[in-house]
């Protein structure tokens, strides 16, 4: 017994390192520096997911990559990266976005167990939005 009661501290010693190196989620400003201005594409799994083009005023443009593009906005709320679009203004979409050295990642917090995205590559250029809600 004597000996559990002694090694338990060099175990949380040896713990806390690991603990340490969690990632931390990007905040609202961190994420706003990296994304404004550009049009990130995310994969999932292995496959292409989608892209969200970050305009200023945290506006956004989303597409699943099937030409058809929906706007909204974005805010931090709770640690989280929040995304509203303006056809579900009532079902927020949240988010955890971390660094990586390949680019972000990011988690669906909404159900972490689903949906896991990775900057493919990330752009300067608009998204193409053939439909439906295009302008004339």
């Amino acid at each position: 017994m004597r000996a559990l009661l002694t090694a338990l501290p060099l175990v949380a010693a040896l713990a806390t390192p690991a603990l340490a190196a969690e990632p931390q989620a990007m905040s609202g400003e961190e994420f706003e520096r990296y994304a404004t201005g550009k049009t990130l594409f995310y994969a999932s799994r292995g496959r292409a997911y989608g892209a969200e083009q970050y305009l200023g005023g945290r506006r956004v443009i989303w597409t699943f990559l099937n030409g058809e593009c929906t706007e909204g906005s974005w805010y931090e709320q709770q640690g989280q990266i929040c995304f509203v679009y303006d056809h579900r203004p009532d079902d927020p979409q949240c988010w955890s976005f971390y660094r990586s050295p390949t680019g972000l990642m990011a988690r669906f917090e909404n159900d972490p167990m689903q949906t896991e995205l990775i900057e493919l590559k990330q752009s300067r250029e608009p998204l193409i939005c053939t439909g439906p809600e295009v302008g004339v």
